[in-house]
């Protein structure tokens, strides 16, 4: 059964906002009150409607467990009996799946890092295509991405291509897609027609907020100089690009993308804070559950996630043994949702199971 004392609180906060609300809440309140009613409605109308079929059914057993019901009324009891139960076991599911513990970065942006592995040129130019595939996808989601920095590949595509993501619930879909992607083609530069395997890993990190963790200006060390780039650009010519080292962690970000030597040093002070954040997170994360590497969405970079087999056309993601022969609507960023979303799915039902 569902928690009712649970249930009726929720109903209980629900209209509470709605009340403070109408009551003229103004600037951030306004903001942070809104953001909660909005990701309460859905859960509050799967709980009335929940409460209406429960009451639906009780009102068909009553009708069914009454000597007096004559047997036409008792047939169509019997048959709109298992349409409401079935209905019943539906919401109660949908419940269930939003009273789920949220990750607290779900509805953060993202920074995406992208970078070349096995394979050489090929890797680069596969990074360029899971690139376009990313820009694509955010594209159809209404999301804003920004390149943050880029490494050329000698051939084309990446060695490596950091971007931010923008936009409401980016970290709830996109951190599924942290790993070892895998790619199998010839390539345009493959005289005998050879299949090539290369890999690029891909690291989605939730975009942290000022709240969210404090940097200490005495902790950076930040340099100027260069950036680099083919000779003559204007980019060699000043020194805007951006490199920041944070003291007690080691971590050092750089960015050379824009020709403000400001932009660039508010960009890396936007990934440093993201990539401090991640490692808080996962520090956390490891402390909280040994076994956190093992399920979805941990972000482990050192397993192989998806393979995209071109000869083939299809894509297998090996987490959830789905494979898609479709995989130039997926490479396209069309049809990636057909692989986050059961990918979504299996995480809900883990955590399901794991609350027993």
């Amino acid at each position: 059964m569902l928690p009712q004392d649970k249930l009726d609180l929720i109903l209980r906060r629900h209209e509470e906002i709605g009340a403070k609300l109408s009551d003229g809440a103004a600037g951030q309140e306004f903001v942070t009150l809104s953001r909660e009613l909005s990701e309460l409605d859905p859960v509050v109308e799967a709980i009335r409607s929940w409460r209406s079929a429960a009451e639906d059914l009780a009102g068909i057993e009553s009708m069914l467990a009454d000597a007096a019901t004559d047997a036409d009324m008792r047939a169509l009891a019997e048959e709109e009996r298992g349409d409401a139960q079935a209905q019943l076991v539906d919401l109660e599911q949908k419940i269930r799946i939003a009273l789920l513990p949220k990750d607290a970065a779900d509805e953060h942006g993202a920074i995406l890092e992208l970078r070349a592995g096995t394979g050489g040129d090929e890797a680069a130019l596969f990074v360029g295509d899971l690139f376009r595939m990313y820009a694509r996808y955010a594209d159809l989601h209404g999301w804003k991405m920004e390149v943050l920095s880029t490494s050329e590949g000698t051939a084309g595509g990446f060695k490596e291509i950091i971007a931010s993501v923008e936009g409401r619930g980016v970290f709830a879909r996109m951190k599924f897609e942290s790993g070892v992607h895998r790619v199998q083609r010839v390539p345009a530069t493959e005289t005998q027609g050879r299949i090539h395997t290369s890999a690029a890993t891909v690291a989605v990190l939730p975009e942290a907020q000022d709240v969210d963790i404090d940097i200490n200006e005495s902790d950076l060390k930040i340099e100027t100089m260069r950036a680099q780039g083919a000779g003559g650009q204007h980019v060699n010519k000043t020194e805007s690009a951006i490199r920041i080292t944070h003291m007690p962690s080691g971590t050092v970000v750089f960015v050379q993308d824009e020709r403000s030597q400001h932009k660039n040093k508010a960009r890396a002070l936007s990934l440093l804070r993201s990539r401090l954040y991640d490692e808080e997170r996962q520090k956390l994360d490891s402390e909280r559950a040994a076994d956190r590497k093992a399920q979805v969405g941990s972000g482990d970079r050192s397993e192989r996630i998806r393979t995209y087999n071109f000869p083939q056309g299809r894509v297998t993601d090996h987490r959830i043994n789905l494979t898609l022969y479709k995989l130039d609507k997926v490479v396209a960023g069309d049809a990636l949702d057909e692989i986050i979303d059961p990918l979504i799915t299996e995480h809900q039902a883990a955590q399901l199971a794991a609350q027993g």
